[in-house]
């Protein structure tokens, strides 16, 4: 989180209600990944999903953060 999206730290409800928001989305995302493994037909089908998956992250964030770089703040 940059300083200039953080949340106010004297405001503890507004800090707990992100946190819960920002929770549910990581697990909302872990669920689908999750199905998304179980739709696999064999554990070797399932490790090519997981490594497939890792890639595409990475590779995301490598782009946000190449954004981010050029356009700081």
């Amino acid at each position: 989180m940059s300083e200039t999206t953080r949340p106010d730290d004297s405001n503890p409800e507004r800090l707990y209600v992100q946190r819960a928001s920002e929770r549910a989305r990581h697990e909302l995302i872990l669920d689908n990944i999750r199905g998304h493994l179980e739709e696999q037909p064999t554990p070797v089908a399932v490790l090519s999903a997981v490594r497939r998956w890792i890639n595409d992250v990475i590779a995301v964030g490598d782009e946000v953060a190449k954004v981010k770089r050029r356009n700081p703040g």
